[in-house]
């Protein structure tokens, strides 16, 4: 049994969902971008590392914690590879107007978080694109 324009629907909430998707990601890029030529850098350590349900060995969460300069402990989450364990020391730059907001695991030199949310805005906004089109070409009748 065929659901009259069910195909539309779920073709519109794909594009919904990976578009806020590559939104959040493009807001992201930017402020890591913005915090690491003009943050503040401090010694930080990985907290904790949750693993998400279903143990698979790629979902990963890392939470970090540092002290701002006024002496704030200040707890985020972000991003970080496989070898990143619990009491790992790293380097986080913050601006410290929003450091819980804005706080990246990174140096100076280091691009690895730019890099992350480059791949993620790329990927997410490819596919809303995709998606995109695809529902363009179901509603017109793609060339029939």
């Amino acid at each position: 049994m065929e659901v009259p324009g069910a195909g539309y629907v779920v073709l519109t909430l794909l594009v919904a969902l990976f578009g806020a998707l590559a939104l959040r990601y493009a807001r992201r890029l930017v402020t890591v971008a913005r915090v690491l030529r003009r943050g503040v850098r401090a010694d930080g350590t990985c907290v904790r590392v949750e693993t998400e349900p279903y143990a698979r060995s790629d979902a990963r969460r890392h939470f970090f914690a540092f002290r701002t300069a006024d002496g704030t402990q200040v707890e985020f989450e972000d991003l970080a590879g496989g070898s990143t364990t619990r009491g790992t020391p790293v380097t986080v730059t913050y601006d410290p107007r929003d450091p819980r907001g804005t706080a990246t695991v990174a140096g100076r030199g280091s691009w690895s978080p730019v890099l992350q949310a480059l791949a993620l805005t790329a990927g997410c906004g490819t596919a809303a694109l995709g998606f995109a089109v695809l529902l363009f070409f179901e509603i017109t009748g793609g060339g029939r």
